[in-house]
């Protein structure tokens, strides 16, 4: 039995090293003499693999000596050219050096007129590209920049021509911008089409096209475009005039901020009309119009009405005819139908009359105080809300923009300006209205005071 598990234990232990060593066994081992020829034949192989790694270990190691013999070689050789190199990059440094000087020997006096003529090319360079005039002169601008490269080099110098060329734009340039001359170009309309159009060039202010509307000349594309949005004002009405006029003196708006031409008009354009800064203020706004227009109207009626009146009262006052058609012929009634009444009671009944008609002339004059004083109100209503929105903005995007912020609060101080334009002239209007009604009440209260007068002589006389 021990001879068994003996047997057992050596057929497992071989197994294991048959595995560790990487013998593969299709099939179990049936006998001891079997299973040493399974170990043979993995220990044989196990070697002929391991001789195999040592000589491509050996083929990498040589090639790694040859390789690195090969780098200290290739660097050796690097060496050898660099300081090669540093030597003639020495000698070309005193080659140049020397050239230098023999060439500014051979200038002399020259290369300081090389020099202005450089720094004055390369002003008029820049001049021209933004200028007006290259509208009609265009590639002016080219010449002058390879003009200032060849300058540059240091060894190619400009000829006479060329030079003259340069006094010539100068010449022209000045000349150009105080000429006001008219020529055919391409101009891009606002939808994106190219026409071929008359335009009349103002110096170097402004370009108007023959419809009399205000182009904006683009140096990046190198063409005239016609401004999506034209000056409010006289200033295209000025401008047609001035493209369908051949002589004599025209007014016309111009640009006064230089040859880029546009910052000033541009200003104008994106200045806000009456009608776009009366939108801003909203639907309070809108509502302080309202209220404005409903005041301006019943203003005017109150005045028709008193001037009528007016005239009645002027004409009863000439008449010795008592009428019903005006209040102081009204009034005037109460003692043609009360003779014989003592005194105080036609006083009174009197002043009941004069009471009764005074509510008719005094119609509309506390709504029209009601607005004068309510109109501001509306305005700062207006103006609080519009700051609120404003500075909602401001919290959400940040004040990063000034001009965003600015048009804002421009924006809600515009109900404010409606609500005093609105008051201002309904508190003037007021007054006139009240003047005209308290006048008539005057005449009432004068012409009563005469008649109980009259009456109270008489009554004492009889």
């Amino acid at each position: 039995m021990s001879i068994n598990i003996l047997k057992g234990a050596v057929i497992v232990m071989c197994s294991a090293f048959a595995f560790t060593a990487g013998t593969a066994v299709s099939q179990e081992a049936q006998t001891l003499d079997q299973l040493l020829g399974f170990v043979k034949q993995g220990q044989i192989k196990e070697a002929k693999e391991n001789r195999a790694r040592e000589q491509e270990f050996s083929r990498a190691k040589a090639k790694q000596a040859q390789m690195l013999k090969d780098a200290k070689a290739e660097r050796a050789r690097q060496e050898r050219l660099s300081t090669k190199l540093e030597n003639t990059f020495e000698e070309n440094e005193l080659r140049i050096a020397a050239k230098q000087k023999q060439l500014k020997d051979k200038l002399g006096t020259l290369a300081e007129l090389f020099g202005h003529l450089t720094s004055a090319t390369g002003d008029l360079a820049s001049n021209l590209e933004f200028s007006l005039t290259s509208t009609q002169y265009p590639g002016r601008e080219v010449f002058l920049q390879e003009l200032i490269e060849k300058m540059s080099g240091s060894d190619v110098l400009p000829s006479i021509a060329e030079i003259e060329r340069v006094w010539y734009e100068l010449q022209r340039e000045m000349i150009e911008s105080g000429k006001v001359v008219s020529f055919t170009t391409e101009v891009s309309k606002p939808n994106g089409d190219k026409i071929q159009q008359k335009v009349v060039r103002l110096g170097t202010f402004n370009i108007i096209s023959e419809e009399g509307l205000y182009l904006q000349y683009v140096p990046s594309k190198g063409s005239l475009e016609e401004l999506s949005r034209q000056p409010s004002g006289p200033y295209t009405g000025w401008a047609k005039s001035m493209v369908s006029s051949t002589s004599g003196l025209q007014k016309v708006g111009l640009d006064p901020t230089g040859p880029s031409g546009g910052s000033y008009l541009a200003a104008m354009i994106n200045s806000p009309t009456i009608e776009e800064r009366w939108h801003q203020g909203g639907y309070i706004g809108y509502a302080i119009t309202a209220v404005g227009v409903f005041a301006f109207l019943l203003a005017i009626l109150r005045l028709m009405v008193l001037s009528i009146v007016s005239a009645k009262v002027n004409s009863q006052l000439k008449s010795d005819t008592h009428k019903d058609n005006n209040p102081l012929g009204r009034v005037l009634s109460v003692h043609d139908a009360n003779p014989t009444m003592d005194t105080e009671t036609l006083e009174l009944k009197m002043s009941e009359a004069i009471m009764k008609e005074t509510p008719k002339l005094e119609r509309g004059l506390t709504l029209l105080k009601i607005i004068a004083a309510v109109a501001p109100l509306m305005g700062l209503l207006g103006t609080v809300t519009g700051m609120i929105i404003t500075f909602q903005a401001i919290t959400i995007f940040g004040a990063g923009d000034p001009k965003a912020m600015a048009g804002g609060i421009s924006g809600a101080l515009i109900t404010t300006v409606l609500g005093l334009l609105v008051a201002i002239p309904t508190v003037l209007l007021h007054t006139v209205v009240n003047g005209r009604a308290q006048r008539i009440i005057h005449i009432l209260n004068e012409r009563t005071t005469g008649i109980i007068a009259e009456h109270t002589e008489s009554s004492l006389g009889n």
